[in-house]
């Protein structure tokens, strides 16, 4: 095979994957690793940068790069889960685990300190977003105040796509996406630092420079060409956070474009031209210049399924036939999928999972569906709430490993009434990094056509009128039992510290 490939490697929550594509978007090889998330307390969750980020990409890339062959590889873009926190001393070491997105909550105490500090309406009118457990800069403070050790030696912060580019070129580099997302640390309006704020929060720490995910930032080094295999001098993009590269896989770069990510987490990315914050959403910059982007995140939807099938001990594939079989409500059951706190819209981080309406009549398949559908519902939600800040869905992409089989997307197009389009390729984020270094280098052919839609899934209007009522007294359901969940998470803190 003659011409021009592009590789992608993206590290995720759970695994990480990389893809070989030529220059006009046609995958020649894949490779994945799973890897392990840790969960040292409640509300915390870490990667170690070294063992999973860096040891996952050297693995990946050295499978690939036999698939190269007489091509010529004409550039590389990486992305990770994000936002998260790496502190790293000037070499760009790390200086502990990486405390990851807002599924981490552990800084609910300096997101009110912060807020306080600098104006709840200052903070969303500046960086577009107000402080949840999504933003990098309560994680800062946090640091700061609990592992003094490890604040006082902190001369980079880093992200996983970050870390990755550091480890490459030397280059100390984010983009502005994953700037955008270092609440209170980053003015939206002017897409820099904001340095007043920042040196308020870790005075002295030199703050990365900014560039755009589609920008190449640096070549691989002598060091990283003989750990990884990669070519000496091969051109690196900034990288970005994970969600964002995929949506640029998906085609999702319009105005009234929505992204639906089925994953570990459900994220929601909408293109906008206009800035539009919203108090419980995230206003970010958006993947290319001169763009913002809408953006909402559950803490857990993939990672509920895959804990059900685990307590059952289940064929996976064998369960979704079954959970397909029984009717839309679940036979009288209604989940709520807080299992580790809500991100957006309630951006609550004591939430629980809530079961309602269990009999001993209820099997494995109902409770099955019933999870699907909470997420579903969860879907809506967001949606409601991008809608109402004038971000109304025109037309919405689904995409990642939820989308396989069609049981999920079916149920949430029921419960939301609207369509999804579904591409060709649904696990993007790697593919999208590999049309970011293929634009970003000039390479890629026609990267408007990389990744056409391949099926449609159509609402069923009885079924969304059935929803309707269940999704109603699933908003009641949380408002109902928001004080016992809180009661129960302060118990399970302090069972932990128990121990």
């Amino acid at each position: 095979m003659a011409g021009t490939v592009l590789l992608g490697v993206d590290i995720g929550t759970s695994s990480s994957k990389g893809v070989l594509v030529t220059a006009d978007g046609r995958v020649i090889a894949r490779a994945s690793r799973p890897h392990e998330t840790s969960y040292p307390h409640p509300g915390w969750v870490e990667h170690d940068a070294e063992g999973v980020w860096w040891a996952d990409f050297t693995a990946i890339v050295r499978e690939l790069l036999p698939e190269v062959g007489d091509a010529t590889l004409g550039g590389l873009g990486v992305s990770g889960i994000g936002p998260v926190l790496l502190p790293a001393d000037g070499g760009g070491n790390p200086l502990r685990p990486a405390i990851l997105y807002g599924v981490d909550t552990r800084a609910t105490q300096q997101i009110a300190e912060l807020t306080e500090e600098f104006g709840a309406e200052e903070i969303l009118a500046r960086g577009g977003s107000s402080l949840s457990s999504q933003a990098v800069g309560p994680k800062l403070r946090w640091l700061a105040e609990q592992e003094p050790q490890n604040f006082y030696r902190t001369e980079m912060l880093l992200m996983c796509s970050s870390y990755l580019v550091h480890r490459l070129t030397g280059e100390y580099v984010l983009d502005q996406h994953s700037a955008s997302q270092c609440d209170p640390l980053y003015d939206l309006h002017a897409r820099s630092w904001a340095m007043d704020w920042a040196q308020r929060i870790a005075p002295g720490l030199p703050l990365p420079e900014l560039s755009w995910p589609n920008e190449v930032v640096g070549r691989v080094g002598r060091a990283a060409a003989a750990e990884t295999g990669l070519p000496e001098g091969l051109p690196v993009t900034a990288g970005t956070v994970d969600a964002w590269a995929e949506a640029t896989s998906a085609g999702v770069r319009e105005p009234g474009d929505v992204m639906l990510m089925y994953g570990t987490t459900m994220f929601f990315i909408q293109v906008l031209t206009e800035l539009s914050p919203h108090p419980v959403l995230w206003g970010t910059s958006g993947a290319f210049p001169g763009t913002y982007t809408l953006a909402a995140g559950m803490a857990t939807s993939g990672a509920v399924t895959e804990w059900l099938r685990d307590l059952v001990d289940g064929d996976f594939a064998e369960l979704v036939r079954a959970a397909a079989q029984v009717p839309a409500g679940s036979r009288g059951l209604l989940l709520l999928p807080y299992f580790a706190g809500e991100r957006t819209p309630i951006s609550d981080p004591d939430a629980r999972g809530v079961l309602a309406g269990l009999t001993t009549g209820h099997r494995s398949p109902e409770i099955y569906r019933a999870a699907l559908e909470g997420i579903g519902y969860g879907v809506r939600h967001n949606l409601e709430a991008m809608r109402s800040a004038g971000g109304a869905a025109e037309r919405v992409v689904a995409v990642g490993g939820g989308t396989q089989g069609g049981l999920w997307t079916q149920i949430v197009s029921d419960i939301t009434g609207l369509e999804q389009q579904v591409p060709g390729e649904t696990v993007g984020a790697a593919y999208g990094d590999a049309l970011l270094a293929g634009i970003a280098t000039g390479t890629a052919v026609d990267p408007e056509r990389w990744n056409p839609v391949t099926s449609t899934v159509q609402p069923r209007p009885e079924v969304f009128e059935r929803y309707a009522e269940y999704f109603r007294n699933y908003r009641d359901l949380y408002e109902s039992t928001r004080g016992i969940a809180h009661f129960l998470a302060a118990e399970q803190r302090a069972a932990d510290e128990r121990g």
